[in-house]
C-alpha cells in the first residue's frame, strides 16, 4: 500500500494504520535526529514528538510532496524547537559512544587518532547554527539533493547553497582550531 492510500485511510478513520507509518519511518527519524542532536535520550524523545506532531498534521498534508519529505520537515522543526528551547551547543560529550567497527587497515594508534577526529568533527558540527547543521547533515549524511533540502527546510535553493557553503567554511575553521 502506498503512503497516499495509508494517509487517506487514516484520515477516513482507520487510525490503527498509523502504526504502519511509524514502523516505516521510525528508524529514519531517529537516525536524522541523532545526526542533528547527538544524544540518545533526546533522540527517543524527539522521535516520539515527531510522530505525535505528524499525526496532528496529517490533515494538512496535501500530497504536494512525498510523505517522507513532510516527515523530514517535521523532524527538523521539532529538533530546532528543542535546540532553541535548550539554547545550547552540542558538545562531543553529548554524543553517545557508538561502537565503530575497527578497520582492518588501521593499527591501534591510527584507530585512536580516527576516534579523536570523529569527536572533533562532531563537536564542530554541534557548534554550527541550526540551519547550517540541518542543511549539512541532510546533504552530507542523508544524501539529499539541494532541491530536497530546500523542500524539507521550506526555503529557496540559493539559501540551501549558501547554508551548506557557510557550514563547510565554518566546519573547516573549527577543525583547524
Amino acid at each position: 500500500m502506498e503512503d497516499k492510500q495509508i494517509v487517506e485511510r487514516i484520515l477516513a478513520g482507520e487510525t490503527e494504520l498509523y502504526a504502519v507509518i511509524v514502523k516505516e519511518y521510525q528508524q529514519i527519524v531517529a537516525n536524522l535526529t541523532y545526526k542533528l542532536c547527538g544524544n540518545k535520550l533526546e533522540v527517543e524523545e524527539v522521535t516520539q514528538q515527531v510522530f505525535v506532531e505528524l499525526y496532528t498534521a496529517l490533515p494538512r498534508f496535501r500530497f504536494d510532496s512525498k510523505l517522507s519529505s513532510f516527515i523530514y520537515r517535521i523532524t527538523v522543526n521539532v529538533v530546532c524547537k528543542m535546540m532553541n528551547k535548550a539554547k545550547r551547543f552540542i558538545s562531543a560529550d553529548e554524543y553517545e559512544d557508538r561502537p565503530e567497527t575497527p578497520s582492518d587497515d588501521r593499527n591501534a594508534e591510527q584507530q585512536l587518532i580516527h576516534q579523536e577526529q570523529l569527536v572533533q568533527l562532531r563537536t564542530a558540527i554541534g557548534h554550527l547554527k541550526d540551519e547550517q547543521r540541518t542543511a549539512l547533515v541532510l546533504y552530507s549524511f542523508e544524501d539529499f539533493s539541494y532541491n530536497q533540502i530546500a523542500e524539507v527546510m521550506q526555503c529557496s535553493l540559493s539559501k540551501v547553497e549558501s547554508l551548506i557553503f557557510r557550514a563547510k567554511k565554518n566546519l573547516a575553521k573549527e577543525m583547524k582550531q
